[in-house]
């Protein structure tokens, strides 16, 4: 074990640097060098005991023994330039060189070592290389003829005409020739096993690659036909990769994402290498009944690029296509989580804007008018101001405080319910008292606006567990609303009715409406709809938005339905029993325009 170890580490050392991290490289090198180091050492180290036995040796066995050198300098010419067919070729004509002195010199072709023309191709069989066989057998051909001529011709040295015919001779040059041949077929049969145990572990490595990495590798036509796909698809799709193949994946390709999914093959087919993103069906675990689940879909990521040829270079025509698919799902929901919350900054950004003009308005308008009358009524002797006027003018200023404080009131209110300090305290009470009352109360502004205020209140309303005072503030936000954006002439309806263990509150306007945009967006604080009219009336926008909080603390729900300019309904639903606090959520609908002449089927009973 020793020795051989010895033996491996002189062969690693005189290894060329190119074929040491080659394993099929370095055992073919070790091949030809193993032999013909210890032949020649071995034939060396014999010289010495043929010398006893023999006695002085002829001329022809000197040559032949310094012929032995040869296998040597080959080796060293192996092992500093690494040119393995250039080494075979030295040393088939080595070879060859040596028979043909031999031979010539042993009675031409009929010489005993003639045969050893046949080992010539053999011994360049283990090169594994075309070009060297047949030099080789081109060499071993030539030789053969030139013996044939060289006897025909009787060109022989006289002497050695007849000394290859001995018997004892020939039958040592068949065995010797034999021995080699055997040593060259145990070496090309060494070979070839090496070659498969490293095919099989190159196939065992990309085997291993091609089962444990997570990126899909695929090859495909450039009509996007999928001709081989690596088994990581499973993972990815849930499917075998057999039920891929053909245009199997193609089909899993969302349809809006098709043309750019076949547009990235057959540009990478041309020979341009592209990436695109698209979306892949993907199959979900059935359940116990073998129903799969809903469809879903996933974003690849695709780099495709022509498939080149051993060569390096890739064909003009039916040029195929190599891919590399990765999931980039978790990216793609990041990069629309991303948008989605840069969306909502513009949005908070415009909010902040809204706002600003808003309290602009909304604060220095009446500031205007405190300041304005105030600094009247202190100069009353100069401006000499009779006692109606400076009524009219504290009743003004008054309106204006009581404008500010609602507007400060709306603020903080809004504030308390964003940040959950806002409370309610429940009670049992009669909404159809505190509904008459709030309408009274908004009566005369709606006289003032020359709109209808219509109300519908069973007597019969049975009583809430709420907090009055936000159910007072509910009806006064939305009637307030309506008739501020109903244009003169309109009606504005308010009726309450018991659906089940609810009660209905509908406040109707014929006003401007709403858009289909705005709808989203109602109920935001702050927000204003419309643009051709969202500065012709006064307000902050937190009116609904405190509407939408108070109702969510009662448990109940709002539903907006508008169209423009044929008006608003909002209905609210509010539970008869203890309030539950749920969800805020305002569903934004638009109904159909009712049919023409259709008639209401309650009585409406006018305000004063």
């Amino acid at each position: 074990m020793a020795v051989s170890n010895i033996i491996s580490d002189c062969l690693d050392a005189l290894l060329h640097p190119s074929a040491r991290y080659d394993a099929l490289a370095s055992a073919r090198h070790r091949a030809f060098i193993a032999p013909r180091l210890l032949g020649s050492l071995a034939a060396f180290a014999a010289f010495p005991i043929y010398l006893a036995v023999r006695g002085a040796p002829a001329a022809l066995e000197v040559a032949a023994f310094a012929w032995l050198i040869a296998p040597i300098l080959l080796s060293y010419f192996l092992s500093r330039t690494g040119r393995y067919e250039s080494a075979h070729v030295l040393s088939s004509l080595a070879l060859a060189g040596l028979i043909m002195v031999v031979t010539i010199t042993t009675g031409g072709i009929e010489s005993f070592a003639a045969v050893w023309l046949v080992v010539v191709p053999l011994e360049a069989a283990l090169s594994a290389s075309r070009r060297v066989v047949a030099f080789a057998s081109a060499l071993a051909l030539s030789c053969a003829i030139a013996l044939i001529a060289i006897g025909h011709f009787d060109m022989l040295p006289p002497s050695m005409a007849n000394a290859g015919s001995n018997v004892v001779l020939m039958a040592f040059g068949v065995t010797s020739a034999t021995l080699y041949a055997a040593g060259l077929a145990f070496g090309a049969e060494s070979l070839a096993r090496i070659s498969v145990a490293l095919l099989y572990d190159e196939e065992d490595r990309y085997r291993l690659l091609a089962r444990n990495m997570s990126d899909v590798i695929s090859r495909h036509s450039r009509n996007g036909a999928v001709q081989f796909i690596s088994p990581a698809v499973e993972t990815l799709l849930g499917t075998t990769a057999s039920r891929l193949s053909g245009h199997g994946l193609f089909d899993r390709v969302h349809v809006a994402d098709r043309p750019a999914f076949l547009t990235a093959l057959s540009d990478a087919g041309r020979g341009e290498a592209r990436s695109v993103e698209f979306r892949v069906r993907r199959d979900l675990p059935r359940d116990e009944r073998g129903r799969s689940a809903a469809v879903d879909f996933i974003w690849l990521e695709m780099r495709c690029r022509p498939l080149e040829t051993a060569n390096g270079k890739t064909a003009a025509d039916e040029t195929e296509v190599v891919a590399v698919m990765r999931d980039v799902t978790d990216r793609k929901n990041q990069e629309q989580a991303l948008e989605l919350a840069r969306a909502e900054a513009g949005r908070a950004d415009a909010a902040k804007s809204r706002f600003l003009a808003t309290m602009s308005h909304e604060l220095r308008t009446p500031l205007n008018a405190i300041i304005g009358f105030s600094e009247m009524i202190v100069q009353e002797d100069a401006l000499m101001i009779g006692a109606a006027r400076r009524k009219e003018y504290a009743q003004l200023i008054n309106d204006s405080g009581q404008h500010l404080l609602s507007v400060v009131n709306g603020i903080l209110d809004m504030s308390k319910m964003e940040s959950g300090n806002f409370e309610i305290t429940p009670e049992p009470f009669a909404p159809r008292p505190a509904l008459l009352n709030c309408c009274n109360l908004l009566a005369l502004k709606a006289r003032d606006n020359d709109i209808d205020l219509v109300t519908r209140a069973p007597e019969d309303l049975p009583q809430i567990h709420g907090d009055p005072r936000a159910f007072r503030q509910i009806v006064l936000n939305l009637v307030s609303n309506a008739i501020k954006f109903s244009e003169r002439g309109g009606t504005v309806t308010v009726s309450a009715a018991v659906d089940g263990q609810r009660l209905t509150l509908r406040v109707s306007d014929t006003g401007v409406g709403i858009s289909e945009d705005d709808l989203k967006r109602l109920g935001d604080p702050f927000f204003q709809a419309g643009k051709t009219y969202q500065r012709r009336h006064e307000g902050t926008g937190l009116g609904l938005s405190i509407v939408k909080s108070l109702v969510g603390l009662h448990g109940g729900e709002i539903n907006v339905q508008s169209r423009i300019d044929q008006g608003t309904t909002v209905t609210v639903t509010l539970p008869l029993a203890s309030p539950q606090q749920g969800p805020n959520n305002i569903a934004t609908l638009n109904p159909p325009s009712p049919p023409a002449g259709q008639s209401q089927d309650y009585q409406v009973k006018k305000s004063a």
